[in-house]
């Protein structure tokens, strides 16, 4: 085929797909454009997950009348003059994209009065292209309104997810910059229903209280370089004790120089600086910022410019990890108690892991008997469908346990090594079918109903699996905007943890859609509490544990995966031991 020169409108479909991937990427870019122009008061409404209605309103310098049309020319920006300033950007946004981008996959409205000018204009345009200008009179400011996002491309429309879902990304979007800039009030409403607002109080402690609450927040650690410590790099915020924690890394968050960005060295900086303190796969909540000269970091690497690149990466790097562990050294000589968990005194943080590796274990122990209690006899484990075929291990003795993750038993047929929190999923999971089937409650009702605080995406996953997440236990009754009351978890969670993070792990679980081979959502829900409820890699098990828990799993109709998908144990036949031995 001939090499063609592509169309103009082909060419800014493509390039806009760069910029706007979903309808948080409109808001970040619109938001973004608000701050440079000095706003402090910026309003964010929303309408069906922003694919009907983005608007964002400002009261910053506005944008004169004459200005209006090249606001939307691609590569037009009032941000930077030469090449120069591209080594020491101090403006959020400055590659001329964003409205460009915005405007060609969407229809677009902008009313805007300059504090220089006495009126105001209003441009429409439609893919791109204006279609109405009118003068307009308002107050000094900016209005943004963005209609039928990607109308003009099915194709990127047709992979977004729910509306709820895409308004969650949305007020991640808005948390973040209120996060970033404090001292401006931001706020968000979705479908006309307040959602955030930040104080603009100047203090980020006071934002963390609107996203957090009052328990978490009041409970994070403060980060700050000391004025006697000369460093190029400046680095303050907020980090989560060992003892709050979150299943992804949603809720780390980082700023440079006020700008948004996501970088995996600076997320592993703090995961060692959280080194052996963290249950395997959770992440704390952290808000880092870091401030430094803007010519020792380049932000022009990607077009959503939430990719940095630092002159002395290792540098800030190190600074990261100082600060952050330095807080907890700190909360963890001063504390005399670990959070919410009665762990006991701590003098020191060099002794905290030793100290938690012992109290885990006696705690541990408990939490595995109750569990234990809590598995129905054999003979009532769920029926095994008619022609399945035969899948049964056969009686096993127990030896031993590996590294407090995997039990060692022998069979007639050789050697079996058994992950304990597997093995244990599985006889839970079918303990849960078999009480659905038999009409047996898998609720425990709580003492005292908990408020229970949800973000939008939680609230999709929450109706999306109202009917499933009640027959697995969790009773949830709407308390306002924004938050439920939980007044029963499901049995097999009761006593394990605490009701809210076990329900808040299980939502998790379900947005991220991790059981592949769920067909039904009722199957999904009863592995997520499964996976909440089943002991621990870690969890030191007596031999009459072990050989508890081997007996129920040799009694389940499909011992070898759990309800995940993984399996549960490794065979190695007397076969393959004699060859590895040389016996063969």
């Amino acid at each position: 085929m001939p090499i063609r020169i592509l169309p103009p409108e082909v060419a800014s479909r493509i390039a806009a797909g760069e910029v706007v991937e979903r309808p948080a990427s409109v808001v970040k870019e619109l938001l973004e454009n608000a701050i440079d122009a000095g706003a402090r008061d910026i309003q964010v409404e929303v309408e069906e997950g922003g694919l009907r209605l983005i608007r964002v309103s400002d009261d910053g310098c506005g944008i004169p009348a004459g200005e209006v049309e090249l606001a939307f020319a691609r590569h037009a920006t009032s941000k930077l003059t030469d090449v120069d300033d591209l080594n020491h950007i101090v403006t959020l946004g400055f590659r001329g994209e964003a409205l460009a981008s915005i405007a060609a996959v969407s229809r677009v409205e902008m009313s805007t009065r300059s504090v220089e000018e006495e009126i105001g204009a209003q441009l429409s345009l439609e893919a791109g292209e204006v279609v109405r200008r009118r003068p307009v009179g308002r107050p000094p400011g900016t209005t943004i309104s963005v209609e039928n996002l990607f109308y003009n491309v099915p194709a990127r429309r047709k992979f977004l997810r729910s509306p709820l879902t895409e308004a969650g990304h949305i007020q991640e979007v808005v948390t973040y910059y209120a996060m970033a800039y404090p001292e401006r009030r931001i706020s968000l409403s979705h479908n006309g229903r307040p959602i955030f607002r930040s104080p603009g109080t100047g203090r980020l402690l006071d934002v963390l209280l609107e996203i957090h609450g009052p328990e978490t927040a009041g409970a994070l650690l403060p980060i700050h370089t000391f004025s006697d410590e000369p460093s190029p790099v400046i680095v303050s915020g907020y980090v989560s004790p060992p003892a709050i924690h979150r299943a992804d890394r949603r809720h780390m968050v980082f700023f440079v120089n006020g700008r948004w960005v996501r970088d995996k060295a600076l997320a592993y900086a703090v995961l060692q600086a959280y080194h052996a303190l963290l249950p395997a796969n959770r992440f704390p909540i952290t808000v880092v910022q870091i401030h430094l000269d803007p010519a020792e970091v380049d932000v022009n690497v990607h077009p959503t410019k939430t990719e940095v690149r630092f002159r002395a990466a290792g540098e800030v790097f190190r600074a990261v990890q100082r600060q952050v562990r330095a807080a907890l050294v700190q909360q963890a000589s001063s504390a005399p108690q670990f959070p919410a968990f009665g762990w006991g005194e701590r003098p020191s943080l060099s002794t905290e892991i030793a100290a938690r590796q012992q109290v885990l274990m006696s705690a541990g122990r408990s939490a595995v008997e109750h569990a234990l209690r809590l598995i129905p006899p054999a003979e009532g484990t769920a029926p095994k469908p008619a022609g399945a075929p035969p899948s049964r291990l056969p009686i096993l003795r127990v030896v031993g346990q590996v590294r407090q993750m995997y039990i060692i038993a022998e069979g007639p047929d050789g050697l079996y090594l058994i992950d304990q929190h597997a093995a244990h999923e599985r006889v839970l999971y079918e303990q849960m079918l078999s009480q659905t089937a038999a009409g047996a409650p898998l609720s425990q009702a709580l003492l005292e109903p908990l408020v229970v605080s949800v973000d939008l995406r939680q609230q999709d996953v929450i109706q999306t699996y109202d009917a499933e997440l009640r027959t697995a236990g969790f009773e949830l009754e709407p308390f306002g905007e924004g938050a439920y009351l939980l007044r029963a978890v499901p049995a097999v969670l009761a006593g394990r943890q605490d009701p809210r993070t076990a329900l808040y792990e299980v939502l998790e679980e379900l947005e991220r859609g991790e059981t592949p081979l769920a067909r039904r959502k009722d199957a999904a829900v009863m592995a997520a509490v499964c996976k909440r409820g089943a002991v621990k890699a870690g969890q030191t098990l007596s031999h009459e544990e072990m050989t508890e828990l081997v007996r129920r799993l040799e009694a389940t109709s499909s011992p070898q995966t759990c309800p995940h998908g993984r399996p549960t144990m490794i065979h190695l036949s007397a076969e393959a031991l004699a060859r590895q031995f040389l016996r063969s």
